[in-house]
C-alpha cells in the first residue's frame, strides 16, 4: 500500500500544530487541502486518525499509534534524501573543525584515526577554539564542524548534535598558595584570589573591570597562567593530568567538579558534505577504547 508524501506530512504536522487550519499555515496551504489529504490518509490506513467532534481535531487511539510509524517514515524519507544529496555532490575536497580544550584529547585521535583510513585524499584541517569563537567560525563558513561545551543558547542557523562524552571540569590553584592546603575551600575565599577566565575573542559579555580577573582565550593558555601562580582557574581535568607539571592542586569546592556535556555545531548555511556527515555520525556514536 502506498501513501503519499503530501498525506503523511499533513497527518503529522496537524498534530504539531493542534489543528486543520494552523497544519494548513505552517504548511502554505489550503485547510481543505489539508483536510481531504488527511481524510485520503484514513481512507487508504482503513482507520480514522482524529476525532472531529470537537472544536478541534483529537488524536483517536489508533492515530496515536500510527503518529510514530508516519514519524518514521517521514524521518527516513528524509534520510533517504540526504543520503542521495550526498552521493550526487561526491566527497568534499576539503575537511575543517574546529575543537574545544576541554574535549579529551584521546576521543578526537581515535575518531581521526578512523577518518584517515575512510578518506585519506581529503585535505583536513584542525583549530583549537571555544564557545562563541566556534560558532563564529561555523556562520562565517570558515570550518565546518565545531566541538564545544553545550551553549546556553544557539543561532536558529546552527545545528546541533549530542555527544556521548562527557568533560570533567575542575577549579586548579598553584600547590604553594595558602589555599591548596585547606580541606575546604568556599567561593567568598576564591574571591579573593585572581581568577584566570576563559574569553574568546568574540565573547559578548564583559569580563569585571577588576585586577583580580585575567583572561585568555583557550584552556592551555589558562594552564599556564595558573602554574605559574598567577591564579585559579577552572580547567579539564584531563588537560591538567596530560599537559600539567604536577605543581597545580584541584581544590575542594562545593559543586566542583562538574561534568559538561560536549556538542558537536554545523552550519545549515554551510553544510558539511559526505565526509562532514560521516564525522558528525562518528562523533555522536557510543565512544570506542
Amino acid at each position: 500500500m502506498k501513501y503519499s508524501p503530501e498525506s503523511l506530512e499533513a497527518f503529522v504536522q496537524t498534530v504539531a500544530s493542534g489543528s486543520f487550519s494552523a497544519a494548513a499555515r505552517a504548511l502554505g496551504k489550503s485547510q481543505s487541502t489539508i483536510s481531504a489529504a488527511i481524510a485520503n490518509l484514513e481512507d487508504d490506513l482503513g482507520i480514522v486518525l482524529f476525532d472531529r467532534q470537537g472544536r478541534q481535531p483529537v488524536l483517536t487511539p489508533q492515530g496515536a499509534r500510527a503518529l510514530t510509524r508516519v514519524q518514521q517514515i517521514i524521518a527516513a524519507s528524509q534520510r533517504l534524501d540526504d543520503l542521495a544529496l550526498q552521493l550526487a555532490q561526491g566527497v568534499e575536497p576539503r575537511l575543517s573543525i574546529a575543537i574545544s580544550d576541554f574535549w579529551q584529547a584521546d576521543h578526537h585521535e581515535n575518531m581521526l584515526n578512523r577518518f584517515a583510513a575512510r578518506y585519506p585524499d581529503i585535505e583536513f584541517e584542525c583549530m583549537i577554539a571555544e564557545d562563541e569563537d566556534v560558532v563564529d567560525l561555523l556562520q562565517g563558513g570558515r570550518v565546518h564542524l565545531g566541538v564545544v561545551r553545550t551553549q546556553p543558547t544557539l543561532p536558529p542557523d546552527i545545528a546541533v548534535a549530542r555527544l556521548q562524552v562527557e568533560a570533567q571540569m575542575a577549579i586548579y590553584l598553584h600547590q604553594q598558595h595558602p589555599l591548596s592546603a585547606l580541606s575546604e575551600v568556599s567561593e567568598g575565599q576564591l574571591g579573593e584570589v585572581r581568577q584566570l577566565r576563559l574569553n574568546t575573542w568574540s565573547q559578548q559579555r564583559p569580563l569585571p573591570q577588576s585586577g583580580q580577573v585575567w583572561s585568555a582565550p583557550s584552556y592551555l593558555l589558562l594552564l599556564e597562567m595558573a602554574e605559574q601562580g598567577f591564579g585559579w582557574s577552572v580547567l579539564p581535568r584531563w588537560l591538567v593530568a596530560q599537559f600539567g607539571h604536577q605543581v597545580l592542586v584541584e581544590l575542594p569546592v562545593c559543586g566542583w567538579p562538574q561534568h559538561i556535556a560536549v556538542d558537536v555545531l554545523w552550519s545549515h548555511r554551510h553544510p558539511p558534505g559526505p565526509a562532514g556527515r560521516w564525522m558528525i555520525d562518528q562523533l555522536c556514536a557510543q565512544p570506542r577504547d
